[in-house]
């Protein structure tokens, strides 16, 4: 498990940090939808924790890190505190919360599958999880907002695809035993560049193969997963 190859504290901080930056984008976006204080704080749980809640339901890992740790609870409340009074300014940041955010990604990829597997589940089945715990949150955010979910728009920078190739890289280093600090580092900064890469040239997962439509392509109902 990852938090044999890190101190507890910095695991703990390292969740920390994620938590704190998926909280701010499901705020931002409540914000937006000129959702009020407790919508807000809903946006922000969901977001934060929700990738990491059905992991571990799916994994039997019971009661959830999520209801154990208050630390993950009080994290997204302080996270729509600050968008609830500063979400001008921290609008005008979206490039470093964007950054941030694709470092929770990267990291919440790779810590998915290893704990995933440290419960028993097979590679492909744990590297699916991680995918899940990185991108899941996001996915119940839009949901509750009433939004097609990003990874579904193709209008949207890749996302889920740079958590799936960490997650694969995590994957492939339990099976050669050759996880550690560096190579699960350089799987989460592998997804997290990626990310960074997809939003600075628009990369885009392919849609349908010969695709012929002489309409309007309508971006909130457009196909493909990203």
């Amino acid at each position: 498990m990852l938090t044999d190859l890190f101190t507890p504290s910095v695991q703990h901080s390292l969740d920390l940090a994620g938590i704190f930056v998926f909280a701010i984008s499901g705020a931002l976006l409540a914000v937006r939808k000129n959702f009020d204080v407790f919508g807000m704080a809903v946006l922000a749980e969901a977001t934060a924790l929700g990738g990491g809640l059905i992991r571990d339901l799916i994994i039997g890992a019971v009661p959830p890190a999520a209801f154990t740790d208050l630390g993950y609870f009080i994290t997204p409340l302080v996270a729509t505190v600050i968008v609830f009074f500063l979400h001008p300014e921290v609008e005008r940041i979206t490039k470093a919360v964007n950054a941030f955010d694709a470092a929770g990604l990267g990291l919440f990829c790779v810590a998915g599958t290893v704990k995933a597997h440290s419960h028993g589940l097979g590679l492909t089945f744990a590297a699916t999880l991680g995918l899940t715990t990185a991108v899941g949150g996001g996915v119940l955010r839009d949901v509750l907002a009433h939004e097609v979910p990003n990874l579904l728009r193709w209008d949207r920078d890749l996302y889920a695809v740079p958590a799936m190739v960490g997650s694969t890289m995590a994957a492939l280093l339990i099976h050669y035993d050759a996880l550690n600090v560096t190579t699960s580092m350089i799987s989460a900064a592998t997804a997290f560049v990626l990310r960074l890469l997809a939003m600075r040239y628009n990369w885009r997962a392919p849609r349908a193969w010969h695709r012929r439509s002489a309409a309007t392509e309508d971006p909130a109902t457009g196909s493909g997963a990203v």
